[in-house]
Protein backbone atom coordinates (compact mmCIF):
# COMPACT_ATOMS: atom_id res chain seq x y z
CA UNK A 1 0.00 0.00 0.00
CA UNK A 2 1.33 3.45 -0.93
CA UNK A 3 1.64 6.43 1.36
CA UNK A 4 -1.17 8.18 -0.53
CA UNK A 5 -3.46 5.19 -0.13
CA UNK A 6 -2.69 5.07 3.57
CA UNK A 7 -3.64 8.73 3.89
CA UNK A 8 -6.94 8.42 2.05
CA UNK A 9 -9.09 7.27 4.98
CA UNK A 10 -9.15 10.75 6.57
CA UNK A 11 -12.67 11.64 5.37
CA UNK A 12 -15.89 9.59 5.53
CA UNK A 13 -17.79 7.94 2.73
CA UNK A 14 -20.46 10.21 1.31
CA UNK A 15 -23.68 8.33 2.00
CA UNK A 16 -27.22 9.23 3.06
CA UNK A 17 -26.06 9.10 6.69
CA UNK A 18 -23.25 11.54 5.88
CA UNK A 19 -25.77 14.10 4.61
CA UNK A 20 -28.17 13.51 7.49
CA UNK A 21 -25.42 14.05 10.05
CA UNK A 22 -24.15 17.06 8.09
CA UNK A 23 -27.57 18.75 8.21
CA UNK A 24 -27.88 18.05 11.94
CA UNK A 25 -24.37 19.42 12.48
CA UNK A 26 -25.14 22.61 10.56
CA UNK A 27 -28.36 23.10 12.53
CA UNK A 28 -26.40 22.55 15.73
CA UNK A 29 -23.86 25.11 14.55
CA UNK A 30 -26.60 27.72 14.23
CA UNK A 31 -28.15 27.14 17.66
CA UNK A 32 -24.79 26.74 19.45
CA UNK A 33 -23.29 29.77 17.72
CA UNK A 34 -26.30 31.91 18.64
CA UNK A 35 -26.20 30.56 22.19
CA UNK A 36 -22.70 31.93 22.67
CA UNK A 37 -23.07 35.22 20.79
CA UNK A 38 -26.64 36.08 21.83
CA UNK A 39 -27.77 34.09 24.87
CA UNK A 40 -24.44 34.62 26.68
CA UNK A 41 -24.09 38.10 25.13
CA UNK A 42 -20.49 37.57 24.08
CA UNK A 43 -21.12 39.23 20.73
CA UNK A 44 -20.17 38.07 17.25
CA UNK A 45 -16.50 39.06 17.36
CA UNK A 46 -15.55 37.36 20.64
CA UNK A 47 -17.69 34.33 19.82
CA UNK A 48 -15.99 34.05 16.43
CA UNK A 49 -12.55 34.22 18.05
CA UNK A 50 -13.53 31.45 20.48
CA UNK A 51 -14.92 29.19 17.77
CA UNK A 52 -12.02 29.86 15.39
CA UNK A 53 -9.64 28.87 18.20
CA UNK A 54 -11.58 25.65 18.76
CA UNK A 55 -11.63 25.03 15.02
CA UNK A 56 -7.84 25.51 14.82
CA UNK A 57 -7.29 23.01 17.64
CA UNK A 58 -9.67 20.51 16.05
CA UNK A 59 -7.99 20.83 12.63
CA UNK A 60 -4.53 20.27 14.11
CA UNK A 61 -5.77 17.10 15.82
CA UNK A 62 -7.55 15.97 12.64
CA UNK A 63 -4.44 16.51 10.51
CA UNK A 64 -2.13 14.80 12.99
CA UNK A 65 -4.22 11.63 13.08
CA UNK A 66 -3.00 8.91 10.72
CA UNK A 67 -6.41 7.68 9.60
CA UNK A 68 -10.08 8.55 9.63
CA UNK A 69 -11.72 8.84 13.05
CA UNK A 70 -15.44 9.62 12.95
CA UNK A 71 -15.51 11.53 16.24
CA UNK A 72 -12.55 13.75 15.37
CA UNK A 73 -13.86 14.46 11.87
CA UNK A 74 -17.34 15.47 13.05
CA UNK A 75 -16.05 17.52 15.97
CA UNK A 76 -14.08 19.50 13.40
CA UNK A 77 -17.20 19.86 11.24
CA UNK A 78 -19.13 21.19 14.26
CA UNK A 79 -16.30 23.64 14.89
CA UNK A 80 -16.56 24.93 11.31
CA UNK A 81 -20.31 25.35 11.45
CA UNK A 82 -20.36 27.17 14.81
CA UNK A 83 -17.51 29.42 13.68
CA UNK A 84 -19.32 29.93 10.37
CA UNK A 85 -22.45 31.09 12.20
CA UNK A 86 -20.77 33.81 14.24
CA UNK A 87 -18.37 34.83 11.46
CA UNK A 88 -21.23 35.34 9.02
CA UNK A 89 -23.22 37.28 11.61
CA UNK A 90 -20.17 39.45 12.33
CA UNK A 91 -19.67 40.20 8.62
CA UNK A 92 -23.37 40.78 7.92
CA UNK A 93 -24.29 42.77 11.02
CA UNK A 94 -21.23 44.11 12.85
CA UNK A 95 -19.37 45.17 9.69
CA UNK A 96 -22.60 46.53 8.26
CA UNK A 97 -22.24 45.02 4.78
CA UNK A 98 -25.59 43.24 4.99
CA UNK A 99 -26.55 39.71 4.03
CA UNK A 100 -26.12 40.31 0.30
CA UNK A 101 -22.72 41.93 0.79
CA UNK A 102 -21.63 39.17 3.15
CA UNK A 103 -22.75 36.49 0.70
CA UNK A 104 -20.88 38.12 -2.18
CA UNK A 105 -17.74 38.46 -0.08
CA UNK A 106 -17.90 34.83 1.03
CA UNK A 107 -18.65 33.50 -2.47
CA UNK A 108 -15.54 35.33 -3.66
CA UNK A 109 -13.39 33.93 -0.85
CA UNK A 110 -14.74 30.43 -1.42
CA UNK A 111 -14.01 30.69 -5.14
CA UNK A 112 -10.47 31.81 -4.42
CA UNK A 113 -10.01 28.89 -2.01
CA UNK A 114 -11.23 26.39 -4.61
CA UNK A 115 -9.01 27.93 -7.30
CA UNK A 116 -5.84 27.86 -5.19
CA UNK A 117 -6.61 24.34 -3.99
CA UNK A 118 -7.12 23.09 -7.56
CA UNK A 119 -4.05 24.86 -8.95
CA UNK A 120 -1.92 23.49 -6.11
CA UNK A 121 -3.22 19.93 -5.91
CA UNK A 122 -4.94 19.39 -9.27
CA UNK A 123 -8.11 17.93 -7.76
CA UNK A 124 -10.95 18.93 -5.44
CA UNK A 125 -12.16 15.43 -4.61
CA UNK A 126 -11.93 13.78 -1.22
CA UNK A 127 -9.28 11.56 -2.78
CA UNK A 128 -6.95 14.57 -3.00
CA UNK A 129 -7.09 14.96 0.78
CA UNK A 130 -4.04 12.78 1.31
CA UNK A 131 -1.44 15.12 2.80
CA UNK A 132 -1.19 18.06 5.17
CA UNK A 133 -1.38 20.68 2.42
CA UNK A 134 -4.52 19.17 0.91
CA UNK A 135 -6.15 18.82 4.31
CA UNK A 136 -5.50 22.50 5.05
CA UNK A 137 -7.23 23.48 1.80
CA UNK A 138 -10.07 21.06 2.55
CA UNK A 139 -10.83 22.50 5.98
CA UNK A 140 -10.41 26.15 4.97
CA UNK A 141 -12.85 25.52 2.12
CA UNK A 142 -15.30 23.84 4.48
CA UNK A 143 -15.07 26.73 6.96
CA UNK A 144 -15.78 29.25 4.19
CA UNK A 145 -18.65 27.15 2.82
CA UNK A 146 -20.23 26.95 6.28
CA UNK A 147 -19.91 30.71 6.71
CA UNK A 148 -21.38 31.36 3.26
CA UNK A 149 -24.27 29.02 4.00
CA UNK A 150 -25.15 30.97 7.12
CA UNK A 151 -25.21 34.24 5.19
CA UNK A 152 -27.36 32.71 2.44
CA UNK A 153 -29.84 31.34 4.98
CA UNK A 154 -30.15 34.69 6.75
CA UNK A 155 -30.52 36.49 3.42
CA UNK A 156 -33.47 34.37 2.28
CA UNK A 157 -35.25 34.65 5.63
CA UNK A 158 -34.64 38.33 6.44
CA UNK A 159 -33.60 40.30 3.35
CA UNK A 160 -35.82 38.40 0.93
CA UNK A 161 -38.57 38.15 3.58
CA UNK A 162 -39.30 34.55 2.67
CA UNK A 163 -39.54 33.33 6.25
CA UNK A 164 -38.37 30.03 7.68
CA UNK A 165 -40.84 27.68 5.98
CA UNK A 166 -40.34 28.99 2.45
CA UNK A 167 -36.57 29.22 2.88
CA UNK A 168 -36.34 25.65 4.15
CA UNK A 169 -38.51 24.53 1.23
CA UNK A 170 -36.25 26.31 -1.28
CA UNK A 171 -33.01 24.84 0.03
CA UNK A 172 -34.53 21.37 0.40
CA UNK A 173 -35.79 21.61 -3.18
CA UNK A 174 -32.35 22.61 -4.45
CA UNK A 175 -30.79 19.66 -2.64
CA UNK A 176 -33.35 17.33 -4.22
CA UNK A 177 -32.44 18.72 -7.64
CA UNK A 178 -28.79 17.95 -6.93
CA UNK A 179 -29.79 14.43 -5.89
CA UNK A 180 -31.65 14.00 -9.17
CA UNK A 181 -28.60 15.25 -11.05
CA UNK A 182 -26.46 12.71 -9.18
CA UNK A 183 -28.81 9.84 -10.02
CA UNK A 184 -29.69 10.68 -13.61
CA UNK A 185 -26.94 12.82 -15.10
CA UNK A 186 -23.22 12.73 -15.78
CA UNK A 187 -22.50 16.03 -14.03
CA UNK A 188 -19.22 16.00 -12.13
CA UNK A 189 -19.64 14.20 -8.81
CA UNK A 190 -17.12 16.56 -7.26
CA UNK A 191 -19.16 19.60 -8.33
CA UNK A 192 -22.38 18.03 -7.02
CA UNK A 193 -20.69 17.16 -3.73
CA UNK A 194 -19.50 20.70 -3.04
CA UNK A 195 -22.77 22.29 -4.14
CA UNK A 196 -24.62 19.94 -1.80
CA UNK A 197 -22.13 20.61 0.98
CA UNK A 198 -22.68 24.35 0.64
CA UNK A 199 -26.49 24.15 0.41
CA UNK A 200 -26.92 21.93 3.48
CA UNK A 201 -25.57 24.82 5.54
CA UNK A 202 -28.28 27.41 4.78
CA UNK A 203 -30.87 24.67 5.31
CA UNK A 204 -29.40 24.01 8.75
CA UNK A 205 -29.19 27.75 9.45
CA UNK A 206 -32.86 28.24 8.60
CA UNK A 207 -33.98 25.25 10.68
CA UNK A 208 -31.76 26.33 13.59
CA UNK A 209 -33.20 29.85 13.56
CA UNK A 210 -36.72 28.46 13.33
CA UNK A 211 -36.10 26.41 16.47
CA UNK A 212 -34.76 29.21 18.67
CA UNK A 213 -36.16 32.49 17.34
CA UNK A 214 -39.06 34.15 19.26
CA UNK A 215 -42.66 33.28 18.43
CA UNK A 216 -43.18 36.89 17.36
CA UNK A 217 -40.58 36.36 14.63
CA UNK A 218 -42.06 33.10 13.41
CA UNK A 219 -39.81 30.79 15.42
CA UNK A 220 -40.56 28.14 18.05
CA UNK A 221 -38.61 29.95 20.80
CA UNK A 222 -36.87 26.83 22.10
CA UNK A 223 -33.90 27.30 24.39
CA UNK A 224 -30.72 27.57 22.31
CA UNK A 225 -28.86 25.43 24.82
CA UNK A 226 -31.64 22.86 24.97
CA UNK A 227 -31.97 22.68 21.19
CA UNK A 228 -28.18 22.35 20.86
CA UNK A 229 -28.13 19.48 23.37
CA UNK A 230 -30.90 17.62 21.52
CA UNK A 231 -29.18 18.12 18.16
CA UNK A 232 -25.84 16.95 19.54
CA UNK A 233 -27.47 13.85 21.00
CA UNK A 234 -29.20 13.14 17.67
CA UNK A 235 -25.92 13.51 15.83
CA UNK A 236 -24.10 11.15 18.18
CA UNK A 237 -26.95 8.65 17.97
CA UNK A 238 -26.79 8.61 14.17
CA UNK A 239 -23.03 8.09 14.21
CA UNK A 240 -23.31 5.27 16.76
CA UNK A 241 -26.15 3.48 14.96
CA UNK A 242 -24.71 3.95 11.48
CA UNK A 243 -20.96 3.77 11.80
CA UNK A 244 -19.29 5.56 8.91
CA UNK A 245 -16.34 4.12 7.08
CA UNK A 246 -13.47 5.99 5.51
CA UNK A 247 -13.88 7.27 1.97
CA UNK A 248 -12.42 4.98 -0.68
CA UNK A 249 -14.05 6.24 -3.88
CA UNK A 250 -14.24 9.48 -5.81
CA UNK A 251 -17.39 11.57 -5.64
Amino acid sequence: MTTTQQALPKVPQVTLIFWLVKIIATTLGETAGDALSMSLNLGYLYSSLIFISLFSIAVVIQIRTKQYHSSIYWITIIATTTAGTTMADFADRSLGIGYAGGSILLVSLLGISFAIWYLTVGSLTNQSVNNTRSECFYWITILLSQTLGTALGDWTVDSANLGYDASAFIFSGLLLLLLAAYLWSQISRTLLFWLSFILTRPLGAVVGDYLDKPLSQGGLEFSRFGASAVLLFSMILCLVLFKQQASKTNH
